[in-house]
């Protein structure tokens, strides 16, 4: 028999072999749709920043994800830790030329399946506010005062007389 004599398993499944056409590897769903990889910088990795929003969808799947990385920012639906996002279709996704996104924060007191409101503060001392449902951008704001980097962007809930909770930081 040819398996016979310390030969390997003839069934033995394989997660990565070698042809000369290239190296072939089994790959996780969440690897393989993944967007593409930023590329290497020598002066050091830029930090990626993850915020989360429940907008209390009839569908089940009510929870974003948003996160940044290098100079983009990605919006998917969040279905959990046990289950793949399909990282191939971003419900949005936006890639700034000049500065890099550093921190953001959603508005959770006015998120609905339609609009989310969420709050980007950049490398450059800029803040922009998005909704990244409808795909709406309002202007950049803070763009004369100063350019120290952006490094937080939190939603504070302040009552007042008018209960008016649209406070960002």
């Amino acid at each position: 028999m040819a398996a016979e004599g310390g030969g390997k398993e003839m069934n033995e499944i394989k997660t990565q072999f070698t042809t000369r056409e290239g190296v072939y590897k089994l790959l996780t769903h969440s690897e393989y749709s993944r967007p593409n990889r930023v590329p290497f910088n020598s002066q050091g990795s830029n930090p990626v920043k993850v915020s989360f929003v429940n907008v209390n969808d009839q569908s089940g799947n009510g929870d974003r994800i948003c996160f940044n990385v290098g100079r983009e920012l990605y919006f998917y639906i969040y279905k959990g830790v046990r289950k793949a996002a399909d990282l191939s279709k971003p419900i949005d996704k936006r890639i700034y030329k000049g500065t890099q996104p550093t921190c953001h924060d959603f508005n959770p007191l006015t998120a609905t399946a339609e609009s989310v409101s969420l709050l980007v503060g950049f490398s450059a001392g800029q803040v922009q506010l998005i909704d990244p449902i409808k795909k709406e951008t309002s202007k950049l704001f803070n763009e004369e005062v100063g350019s120290a980097e952006f490094t937080l962007a939190r939603l504070l809930a302040i009552s007042h007389r008018l209960h008016q909770p649209n406070l960002w930081s």
